[in-house]
């Protein structure tokens, strides 16, 4: 049992670190440059119209993001600090990865949206692009 227990906190710890991770590429890639979205621009041949509005939906999800990024990041060390513990509240546990839940619910719904945002702006031919560019595991490694 207490192998299970380890393995589970761990697999959290994990899935928490990933998460972090993620929504810090996003909002570094973002802010550290246009050079991730002009790919995604020259890829699907994004018109300056489709570029003017896709860019301030590409904002206000960042925007949005950013305070989950962060709270995600104070979990993850609150997680460590409670895996480290001399004695191991499992309630403490419990609440911190149900708040991680809803953390990544969050998040996933707000980046859900910005897909259909962003879906809504391009033509067919362009989301048939789009799609077929991210699925060759490219949206990771700088498109």
């Amino acid at each position: 049992m207490k192998l299970f227990n380890r393995q589970t906190i761990a697999a959290f710890l994990l899935g928490s670190t990933l998460a972090v991770g993620v929504g810090a590429f996003a909002v570094e890639r973002h802010h550290g440059g246009h050079s991730h979205i002009a790919r995604l621009y020259a890829e699907v041949q994004a018109t300056d119209a489709q570029k003017a509005r896709i860019d301030p939906l590409v904002k206000a999800a960042m925007a949005d993001l950013k305070p989950l990024h962060e709270q995600l990041h104070q979990l993850h060390k609150q997680l460590l600090q409670q895996a480290g513990a001399p004695v191991i509240d499992r309630a403490a546990l419990e609440a911190s990865r149900q708040q991680g839940l809803v953390l990544a619910d969050q998040g996933s719904k707000r980046l859900l949206q910005l897909v259909a945002d962003i879906g809504d702006t391009l033509t067919p031919e362009q989301r048939s692009k789009l799609v077929e560019h991210l699925s060759h595991g490219r949206r990771f490694r700088g498109m």
